[in-house]
């Protein structure tokens, strides 16, 4: 399993890990008040190392499953 670090478009750290063949975990380096995240991983790539750094600013910006949304309300009243 590897890992990688790169900086985002704001100039922050991040070290991108491979923790299960479908999902990565993107976690802050350094001084970073961001916090971990896990993101799909994507289908075409098994390495972080093989990927640009525009590729895992992609994967950064997906959003967070882990923040839940609320549904939009039924128009049929269910």
């Amino acid at each position: 399993m590897g890992f990688r670090a790169f900086t985002d478009r704001q100039g922050r750290r991040w070290e991108v890990r491979n923790r299960v063949k479908s999902e990565w975990e993107i976690s802050p380096l350094g001084d970073n008040p961001e916090r971990p995240r896990m993101v799909p991983a994507p289908g075409y790539e098994s390495d972080p190392f093989e990927m640009s750094e525009e590729e895992l600013q992609r994967l950064l910006d997906t959003p967070d499953p882990g923040k839940r949304t609320r549904a939009p309300r039924s128009p049929f009243g269910d």
